[in-house]
């Protein structure tokens, strides 16, 4: 799993991270490990002086509030999706800030976790697309192994406080990320729901992906053109099309 990196003397300081409780001040040499599917192209980038500035950033607001997801699911997202993997890309905002939902996959939650509205709308697009029947629960994790990296913008929030890590450096990691997908793969499917998401998603390279934009699938917006947008087929159309194995987006049971 991604963990972070420690000195061992240090340990003891980092056990309890996932629960929020107080930490002592980061050592100099402290950095997330990344996994194995993602080096060597993300190395320099997970060691930059901004991603140790954010890492001191987190373990600073972790003596003040509870952080999701836990630290070990930051990089969930990488780990369920190496970059050779890669078929297609969601793009979110920011974790689910409630107990118990984020997990590192955005839209997804964790099992036994009621089904957030934006995800329930993904379910109806689904059905009107292609006929299956919405799943009982909200862990996409069956996606990712599949190839669709689900990654937010930002990974980690505050307990009942969107947005609360935005801006702190998580935008220039993730920018890479989408960066080097760009740039190292051919024929992904890029699923850009909401102008945040399109923004983000800007510089992809058309001629060599393909872009399905849609308003997001919140219920404040999906009537705006979500429904209908029919981006499962598409995205599997686009996949064959290119002699790549479709996604299977029917949810196994739990």
């Amino acid at each position: 799993m991604p963990s972070i990196k420690r000195n061992p003397k240090q340990a003891s300081l980092f056990s309890t991270l996932d629960e929020g409780a107080p930490l002592a001040p980061l050592p100099e040499d402290v950095s997330l490990d990344l996994p194995a599917g993602w080096q060597p192209e993300l190395s320099n980038e997970i060691s930059a002086p901004y991603m140790k500035q954010l890492l001191s950033y987190l373990v600073e607001r972790s003596q003040h509030a509870v952080i999701y997801p836990a630290a070990h699911d930051w990089l969930h997202a990488l780990e369920m999706t190496p970059l050779s993997a890669v078929k297609v890309v969601m793009i979110g905002q920011d974790p689910y800030h409630q107990p118990n939902q984020a997990h590192g996959l955005c839209f997804s939650v964790k099992p036994d976790i009621k089904v957030p509205p934006s995800l329930v709308n993904i379910y109806k697009e689904l059905s009107t697309d292609l006929g299956i029947e919405s799943a009982a629960h909200g862990f996409l994790e069956s996606w990712a192994k599949q190839g669709v990296l689900m990654i937010n913008s930002v990974l980690t929030v505050e307990d009942s406080t969107p947005n609360a890590h935005k801006d702190k450096g998580w935008e220039r990691f993730t920018d890479k990320i989408i960066e080097i997908v760009n740039r190292e793969c051919t024929n992904v499917v890029f699923l850009l729901w909401g102008s945040y998401a399109q923004k983000k998603g800007a510089s992809i390279d058309r001629s060599r992906h393909c872009v399905l934009e849609a308003p997001h699938p919140s219920p404040l917006s999906a009537h705006r053109g979500f429904f209908g947008s029919r981006p499962f087929s598409q995205a599997n159309a686009y996949l064959t099309s290119h002699s790549i194995t479709p996604i299977q987006w029917q949810l196994p049971d739990l």
